[in-house]
């Protein structure tokens, strides 16, 4: 089964991360690169983006065939999407299990979604 963890920052998460000092900040970055290495190894991970700052967002509408755009953020919220994880693991017990070793976890908020299989529809 596949599930996207989706990894939200606010305010306070990124404040905090600015407190850190390089040392932490590094720890931090390595806490990550393990958890990717982990995963990677146990065939668990399909994918994992940190995203950039939600005010270099480009909203795309689609209208009479022409892609219209505005600057972002879009939505007046707390919570912005930082970053994902795309898994592929076997139960959403495992998925809420590696969310456990997400370094940022203890400062955000994870949501973890199953993915849909739209295979019966081709």
């Amino acid at each position: 089964m596949k599930f996207l963890v989706l990894i939200y920052g606010n305010p306070e998460s990124r404040a905090v991360w600015d407190t850190l000092t390089d040392e932490q900040k590094r720890e931090g970055m390595a806490g990550y690169a393990a958890l990717h290495e982990a995963l990677a190894a146990r065939g668990e991970l399909v994918a994992s983006e940190s995203l950039d700052d939600p005010g270099l967002t480009k909203q795309v509408l689609v209208r009479d065939g022409q892609a219209l755009t505005t600057d972002g953020p879009f939505a007046e919220v707390k919570e912005q999407l930082a970053g994902f994880y795309l898994l592929d693991c076997d139960t959403l017990d495992r998925a809420v299990e590696i969310v456990t070793q997400i370094p940022e976890a203890p400062f955000s908020v994870v949501e973890v979604r199953p993915v849909r299989d739209l295979g019966a529809f081709a």
